[in-house]
């Protein structure tokens, strides 16, 4: 991704008026002394009909308004006067007004809007003081002027909108950074006084919880996530990530699932703001069993309902230990036969070995799933399965299932 805060400045910009004035240089002389009576009118109208730009508590802002207005109007007489006039410093002038504008948090509509009115003013002024002083203007002479003031005018609103863009890319790329720094910090285990300044300084509220979302491209066509502005983000980590405020909010699940598609994606648990580490170590987690099959991962897995089988994985070779003794008896019959009577052994577990629940569960008739259930006490002997250590027998398939997952016959659900 680029780096945001480095913007490369823009070549010298030529300001031109397209008008031609015969004895250009003695009319613009004889307006001259006209143009701060015209920029103070002007900066009025601005002010009365765009309240915006009045801010009594600050008797600065108008005078630069009228300075503003006067410095236009003058540096187009200067043209008018002689078109090989430099613009540098009026460029400069006006791409650092746009720059205020964007350090302020303000969009250019309102300044738009304040040079249309401030143009209206002027042309109408200038026009009578020529009629005043002698010079004759046809009706031509003055729609030609007007166009030239209205040319001129989208000229500086471009050189406006540069200062602008320029000073928001800058304020970007700097919250970026600092955002940055701050979900590095999150994952760091800090204390909450280790958090305060930087998030004030990444305008980020310091929330009291947090979830850590763990990601991964789902193909080619994965995009950046379009993301609320207080989800941090963390796709520049080898293992993306993001940090999510206030979790449990309402809508907060449904807009992760929605935003990130493109993307497989693992929510860790809701955790105090400093343990944001701890959500993702467990999101991760439950990522990698749904890219090994373990869990489904078409949609947002939610590392807390997945839990029996993401503490089994980080002990694998201990569960296949305990797989390989626990549900030896399985292993004497077929493959397809095997993976059904697991399926059916492990709801029947959950559901209190009741046939009619279970058949349910898994849309079966309660008389297939009765049929199955002595076929399974044939194979583990009567109460092979009913002891104290049934908990042990329920975390072997539930882990056994996951790993082994089978297409089952039409009709027939999966479970668990």
């Amino acid at each position: 991704m680029p780096d945001l805060s480095t913007v490369v400045a823009l070549p010298p910009r030529r300001i031109e008026v397209a008008i031609q004035v015969e004895d250009g240089a003695r009319l613009a002389a004889d307006l001259r002394e006209h143009v701060p009576d015209v920029a103070v009118e002007a900066a009025r109208r601005i002010e009365e009909e765009l309240p915006e730009f009045v801010r009594p508590h600050d008797p600065r802002y108008a005078k630069a308004l009228i300075l503003s207005v006067e410095y236009a109007i003058g540096h187009f007489l200067d043209l008018v006067a002689d078109p090989e006039t430099t613009s540098s410093d009026v460029a400069r002038f006006w791409r650092d007004i746009g720059s205020g504008e964007a350090r302020e948090g303000r969009t250019l509509e309102s300044w738009q809007a304040a040079i249309r009115i401030g143009a209206g003013v002027a042309v109408q002024r200038l026009t009578e003081h020529v009629e005043r002083l002698g010079y004759r203007a046809s009706a031509a002479d003055i729609a030609n002027t007007a166009n030239a003031v209205f040319g001129y005018l989208n000229q500086l609103a471009t050189i406006v909108a540069e200062g602008h863009a320029d000073a928001a890319a800058r304020a970007a790329g700097a919250q970026h950074d600092r955002r940055r720094r701050l979900l590095d910090q999150l994952l760091r285990r800090p204390a909450v006084k280790d958090l305060r300044d930087l998030a004030r300084e990444a305008s980020w509220p310091l929330p009291r919880t947090v979830a850590a979302v763990a990601l991964r491209e789902d193909g080619p066509d994965s995009h950046r996530p379009t993301l609320p502005a207080d989800v941090l983000l963390g796709l520049h980590l080898t293992e993306p990530c993001l940090i999510v405020p206030d979790p449990d909010g309402p809508g907060r699940a449904r807009m992760l699932e929605q935003q990130l598609d493109g993307w497989i994606a693992a929510v860790g648990p809701t955790v105090e703001v400093t343990e944001a580490a701890k959500s993702l170590r467990w999101a991760r987690q439950a990522l990698a069993a749904g890219e090994l099959g373990m869990i489904d991962n078409s949609g947002l897995i939610i590392a807390e309902r997945h839990m029996p089988i993401i503490v089994m994985m980080r002990e694998r070779e201990l569960v296949e230990r305990v797989i390989n003794r626990r549900l030896a008896p399985l292993f004497s019959v077929r493959p397809a036969q095997r993976y059904r009577l697991a399926v059916t052994l492990l709801t029947s577990l959950e559901c209190g070995f009741n046939a009619t629940e279970v058949a349910g569960r898994l849309h079966l008739h309660a008389q297939t799933v009765r049929y199955r259930l002595r076929q399974l006490e044939e194979l583990f002997g009567d109460g092979g399965y009913a002891t104290e250590d049934r908990l042990e027998l329920h975390m072997a398939l539930k882990a056994w299932v996951a790993l082994n997952t089978e297409p089952l016959p039409q009709g027939e659900l999966r479970c668990g």
